[in-house]
Parts: structure tokens; C-alpha cells; sequence
């Protein structure tokens, strides 16, 4: 995986990351560009051996990032676990010396509604977007407060409250739980700046093939790595200057003055773009 940025001079250059999820797809090219701008980003995912049906590993993410110019720390572990999530922001502030960024990326996806959806599926989803974001904000803000740039991350949805995205009711709840829980940081911590992150397209991740439309969903889908140059350009902000805000990757792009998207297409020269969940 090539690096959205590659500078010897960014201004994230030396800071500490955490970036959750970070096996493959959005958080891999998230941590890949953060190592492009030379900075320590701890690696927190469960995927530390080769999956069967999905390409991508904690450590393939580490090489990228160490490639990129960063330095990674790969650190497996259970979202679900709080001992766990707790234990990897300590080991990667200690290795780091401290932390300045976190980053919410992972995330349980099925958008079955309620009559369909399982509970042992819905306590996977609420455990990984709700109980997961919840568990890591809480272990890195004492980490976050002794930083002088301090940003939580999340990719979550702006709340929109057409009654049509409620269907898949259980899914937007925790979705738009992760958002809530961001912007009150944003609220309640005045030196931590808190956002939200989210793609008006679908992204060509494993999520997407297999929940929600294969192939054909991906042939009409964005690579990551327009959602990893929205959020690098978001982090490197100033945090009192940007926070309290669920944005729109396409959006953030269009005010740093990025308008032709035409190089993050799966498919070369395609126009018409499957949107995604939450955008009208």
C-alpha cells in the first residue's frame, strides 16, 4: 500500500498515534498515511495471523507503515475486551511517550433489522461500535489530556434522521452512538478535539463485499485511501481550531482544495458511485 503522504517536514512528524481496526482497509490506510508523515502509531486489531477470506494483517500494516517512513507498534487484541484495549493504549503510551491521537476506526457491520438481526449479533456490533469506542476513548483521554494536540477520531455518520436509514435500526443505533459519544469529548474535554469522519460513497473494504453488495458494490466504490487523506488532513489541524464536527470525507477534501477525486476510484474513469449509508 502506497502512502497518501510522504513528507519529511509534517507537522504530525514525531507524535503518537492509536489507531483501532488497523489490520486492513480504512484503518490500515489511515495508519499507513500517518507513518507518512512521520509519526509512532500503535497498530490495535484482531487479526494477527492470515485470514482465510480476508487479505491483511496487523503486521502487513506495521511494514506498510514502517515502509511509509513511521514507526508502528502492532499490538493484537479484542475491542471487546476492555482489559485488552486498556493495556495496548497503556503499552503504546509508555513505548511512545505519551499519546496525541486516537483513532476509532474499527467496526462490526450488518445492517439486518430488528425481528432479523440475532442477539448474539447485535451484542457483536454493540460491542465493537458502542462498548469498543466507549472503552478505548476512556483509556487514551489520560493520555490525550497531557498532549498538546490531541484528537479523537472516529468514523462515524453525521446524524441524519431521514426515518429511511432506521430500518437497519440496531446498526445506525450504535453507529450514531459512536458519533454522539465523539462530539460530547468535544463538549467536555476543551483540550481534546473530537470528530467525526464518514465517505458520501461506499469504500472498497471487506465490509462492503461481503455485508453488503460483492463485487459489483466495490466496482462502484472509493479506495480507503480518500477516507486516509481526509482524516490526515483533519489531524493535522490545530485542535482548537477544528473540533465538535461529523464531516464528510468528500467535503473536508473540497475545503483543503482536493476536487478531482477521479485517482481514488477502484475502477478507472468510473462516474457513478454507489453512495453510502447515512448520505443523501
Amino acid at each position: 500500500m502506497e502512502p497518501a503522504v510522504n513528507t519529511s517536514d509534517h507537522p504530525l512528524k514525531g507524535r503518537a498515534a492509536f489507531v483501532t481496526g488497523a489490520s486492513r482497509g480504512i484503518g490500515a490506510a489511515i495508519a499507513t498515511a500517518l507513518g507518512g508523515a512521520g509519526m509512532k502509531v500503535a497498530l490495535f486489531a484482531k487479526t494477527g495471523e492470515p485470514h482465510p477470506k480476508l487479505s491483511g494483517t496487523l503486521y502487513d500494516t506495521a511494514k506498510a507503515v514502517e515502509a511509509a517512513g513511521g514507526h508502528a507498534l502492532p499490538i493484537v487484541g479484542d475491542l471487546r475486551d476492555a482489559d485488552a484495549i486498556g493495556e495496548a493504549v497503556d503499552t503504546a503510551a509508555a513505548a511512545f511517550g505519551g499519546l496525541d491521537i486516537l483513532v476509532n476506526n474499527a467496526s462490526a457491520l450488518d445492517i439486518s433489522g430488528i425481528g432479523e438481526l440475532s442477539l448474539k449479533k447485535f451484542d457483536l456490533i454493540a460491542g465493537v461500535n458502542l462498548r469498543g469506542t466507549f472503552a478505548a476513548i476512556s483509556a487514551a483521554l489520560p493520555y490525550l489530556r497531557g498532549s498538546d494536540h490531541a484528537h479523537v477520531l472516529t468514523l462515524s455518520p453525521p446524524l441524519n434522521t431521514d426515518p429511511r436509514w432506521f430500518s437497519g435500526g440496531p446498526y445506525t443505533a450504535t453507529k450514531y452512538g459512536m458519533t454522539i459519544m465523539t462530539l460530547g469529548i468535544a463538549q467536555t474535554e476543551p483540550g481534546v478535539a473530537a470528530n467525526c469522519l464518514w465517505p458520501k460513497t461506499t469504500i472498497a473494504t471487506a465490509a462492503v463485499e461481503f455485508a453488503l453488495g460483492g463485487q459489483p458494490m466495490l466496482d462502484r466504490s472509493r479506495k480507503p485511501e480518500i477516507v486516509s487523506d481526509a482524516a490526515l488532513a483533519l489531524l493535522s489541524k490545530a485542535p482548537a481550531d477544528y473540533t465538535g464536527n461529523a464531516v464528510l470525507v468528500e467535503d473536508l477534501l473540497e475545503a483543503e482544495g482536493v476536487t478531482d477525486l477521479a485517482k481514488y476510484a477502484v475502477v478507472e474513469g468510473q462516474t457513478d458511485f454507489q453512495p453510502d449509508i447515512y448520505v443523501d
